[in-house]
Parts: C-alpha cells; structure tokens; sequence
C-alpha cells in the first residue's frame, strides 16, 4: 500500500480527536498531503475513527482521482485538497467540531487574541462565511478565512488548522480550542482584554523558534 506512513499517522490522531474530547463518532477529517508523490491521504467518510484501518484511509490526487482504496473519502475532500494546491507551508489539514470553536463559530465571531496562545494560528482567527458541508463554496470560504492564518473557524459548524505536518497542525487545534475556551468563560463574566498587534507580532517572531513540534 501506498504511504503507509500517512495511513498510520491519520489512524493515530484521528484517535486523539476522540480521546481528547475534539470528536465524537465521526465527526471531522484528517488529511497529509505527500508532495513528492503528489497524493493526498485522507480519512475516509462515515467511519468511527477507532474502527479505521489502514487499507481504509483514501489515497487520491487532487483533482479527484482515488489511486488506492475502496472507500469513499470524507466528503470534506475539496477543502483539503485546495490549501494543498496553494498553500505550499501547509502539508496536513485537521478538521473537527471541538466544543468551544464551535460555539464562537454558531455566534459567527472571530477568536481574538485574548491570549497570547493564539500566535500558533495568527493574530487571531477568523470565522469563516457559512457555505454548506462538502461544497466548494465552503473550501473557498475556508481558504479565504485562513489567508496568513494556520486556522480558521467555519461558521455554524467547526474549526479546521493547517501546518507543515500533521503534529503541528494537531497543535494548533488544541491551542486555538484553549484559546476559544479561555475566551467563553472570560466573555461570560466580562469584556476580555485584548491583546494589540504589536504584541501579536512579537508573539509571532517568537513562535517561529518556541512551540513547534518536531
């Protein structure tokens, strides 16, 4: 098979996600792309993520055609595929509907940098506008939102993050949720203080040397 090293990697945080409380059942989808093979590994649609097997995750190119397995990609398989063809800093792509993120994603706010944290993403992330699931309009909308960002919110139904690998992208959803969820209990008492760009700037020269992982 090929990218055996992908398939295992997408069974082993697409795991994580539920053991951490991002997902349940099977919500949310997991990508590496492989730009010398120039093919894209992604979870596949409709299957508990404790139940998927490495003949299971989807080897395809991005323009659609499936090179190994027999099922279905996730259906979100354009929004992924679109940073890769853009994007060249992005080499894995996490979607998932953790609690927090989504609940400023229902309200249709940005996440702004009421913690510094949120540097791993950018000066803050951005609610993407609302398109259905499995559109193009959504990758679009997507990949709009997340210009200069590792994260973007999609309106009325989750967050996505991009990195140059997936344990960096996988980061960045467990920050940007922190983040989201300092901010609700925060909002629920009073007006967080938020951080100016200058800071944010800063946050974001040093993040190039402190947080990522190897």
């Amino acid at each position: 098979m090929k990218l055996m090293t992908e398939r295992n990697l997408l069974i082993e945080y697409g795991k994580k996600l539920v053991t951490d409380g991002f997902t349940c059942g099977t919500g949310g989808n997991l990508s590496i792309y492989n730009r010398e093979e120039k093919l894209m590994a992604i979870t596949p649609s409709g299957i508990p993520f404790f139940e998927i097997l490495p003949e299971d995750i989807v080897i395809m190119r991005t323009d659609g055609t499936i090179v190994e397995g027999t099922r279905k990609p996730s259906s979100e398989w354009v929004m992924h595929k679109l940073f890769y063809e853009r994007r060249t800093d992005i080499n894995s792509v996490i979607h998932a509907h953790t609690i927090y993120s989504t609940i400023l994603a229902e309200l249709r706010w940005d996440l702004p940098a009421a913690h510094y944290m949120i540097a791993v993403a950018g000066p803050n992330v951005r609610c993407a506008e609302y398109a259905s699931f499995g559109t193009e309009e959504l990758a679009e909308n997507a990949y709009t939102g997340m210009i200069d960002r590792k994260a973007v919110l999609l309106a009325n139904h989750g967050v996505l993050t991009g990195h140059y690998d997936i344990a960096n992208a996988y980061n960045v959803l467990e920050e940007v949720e922190y983040c989201a969820n300092i901010y609700y209990r925060a909002k629920s008492i009073g007006e967080p203080v938020i951080l100016d760009d200058a800071e944010m700037q800063h946050m974001h020269e040093e993040f190039k040397i402190y947080g990522q992982r190897k």
